[in-house]
């Protein structure tokens, strides 16, 4: 199964970075209310970018490296893999 981490852009400009594996589901989630915690009180979020992963585990430290970048490099990190 395809592992995909993926960077939104929340309505007040926040970016936030996740891992799915269900790319539609999981942004309706998100979308709806039913997702993060932190994008509940964001909505809309804007699908911004994704990289695709074999496992969790490649997703998972992906989504860390992304995490500590500063955001005027997190768009540039989903064109290097």
């Amino acid at each position: 199964m395809t592992w995909l981490v993926y960077l939104l852009e929340c309505a007040d400009g926040i970016y936030y970075a996740g891992i799915m594996n269900r790319l539609e589901h999981r942004l309706t989630a998100h979308n709806s209310g039913q997702g993060a915690r932190y994008t509940r009180a964001r909505r809309p979020v804007i699908l911004l970018a994704t990289q695709e992963h074999p496992d969790r585990s490649g997703a998972s430290k992906a989504e860390e490296k992304l995490k500590q970048l500063p955001r005027s490099e997190k768009l540039a990190f989903f064109k290097m893999k």
